[in-house]
């Protein structure tokens, strides 16, 4: 079935919970047995969140509790061992390879913080979070057996045969592309992929965050056409930039006099230069941006206004480190991602 209605389907079956939603999953108890060792580096510092009303403004860390998630096969989520789990390494390689988790345990160990988003994620929609991802370096891996250098696509499957397409020069171009073992220093729970999954930060997550991963190929394009590009979504699927307002909600009444306005944006990989709000048809102010945030991570941004009665239309956009501006143009999610300015209407009264 096509994404849209899967989409459709799997809310309505969700109930409050998630397929591909913030607010759902509960998380799962694993056994000693099941656990991977805790990561030595544990020092990255966290930005607070923004001071203004709780729960206004998202959190710069997403509680794995909470992280969205989709699946392709509703109500059976894999729950794999470590001590049985395998990943092969094949293909355009050197050698193949054959990995375990003491194997895994063995390479350098990473933590990254890295925004990873929906490419069905409305303009202002929730179908993305950001996370610290611990464990190894892909490109660390994928050296074990010697990329071929003509490579193309990394091809990967999980333990419920759901496949993955992904650029080889957007893991092996110093990128930290991953394989994750752990979000926020637990380990991942088994909606989220448990014992081990990809994450390559700058892509949707479409072609690039395989859960319950269990086999990558080293291959081409020509060669291979995973789940969601026979299914007409465009192939590299860039993450694009785009930002959000949470604060106020459209729809709400508001108290006239000073409004905290405030939201996220993310620009991958270039990174986030200014978020601007508008209100009605005035210039374009220029919000605050909270300090943490980098190329590969969403920034939370604020202001405050001075609202007077009446009704309000509230824009939004980010602009990169390169200059560039998001895309004003409205575009639907398929085949590569919505495009447009978050837009809501208040009330001040």
């Amino acid at each position: 079935m096509d994404r849209r209605r899967f989409l459709t389907q799997a809310l309505s079956v969700a109930v409050g919970g998630v397929v591909w939603s913030a607010c759902g999953g509960s998380k799962q108890l694993l056994s000693p047995g099941d656990t991977v060792a805790s990561l030595a580096n544990n020092t990255l510092v966290i930005p607070d969140a923004p001071v203004a009303a709780p729960g206004e403004i998202a959190s710069f860390i997403t509680p794995q509790s909470k992280f969205f998630r989709i699946d392709t096969v509703i109500g059976s989520t894999p729950q794999l061992k470590a001590a049985e789990w395998e990943l092969r390494i094949h293909g355009l390689v050197n050698k193949e390879v054959t990995l375990k988790m003491a194997d895994i345990a063995a390479l350098p160990q990473v933590e990254n913080v890295i925004t990873l988003g929906c490419v069905s994620n409305e303009i202002g929609g929730d179908l993305i979070g950001n996370a610290r991802w611990g464990g190894v370096l892909l490109a660390d891996v994928l050296k074990l057996a010697g990329v071929e250098k003509e490579a193309t696509q990394l091809a990967s499957t999980s333990s419920d045969g759901w496949t993955c397409g992904t650029p080889v020069d957007a893991v092996l171009d110093g990128r930290p592309a991953m394989l994750a073992t752990s979000m926020n220093g637990e380990p991942l729970t088994a909606e989220h992929g448990f014992p081990l999954r990809m994450i390559v930060p700058g892509l949707f997550g479409y072609v690039s965050a395989t859960k319950w991963l269990t086999d990558l190929e080293l291959t081409t394009w020509d060669a291979f056409e995973p789940y969601w590009l026979k299914r007409g979504w465009s192939a590299e699927g860039p993450m694009l930039a785009s930002s959000r307002i949470d604060t106020p909600r459209t729809g709400d009444e508001i108290v006239a006099g000073n409004v905290p306005i405030g939201g996220l944006a993310w620009a991958p990989r270039a990174g986030v230069a200014k978020v601007e709000v508008q209100i009605d048809e005035e210039p374009w102010r220029i919000a605050e941006l909270v300090p943490g945030g980098t190329g590969d991570t969403w920034v939370q941004w604020r202001t405050k206004w001075n609202a007077q009665a009446g009704e309000h239309r509230i824009a939004v956009r980010v602009t990169d480190t390169k200059g560039v501006v998001q895309d004003e143009e409205l575009r639907p999610v398929a085949p590569s991602g919505a495009t447009g300015y978050h837009v809501i209407n208040v009330t001040a009264v």
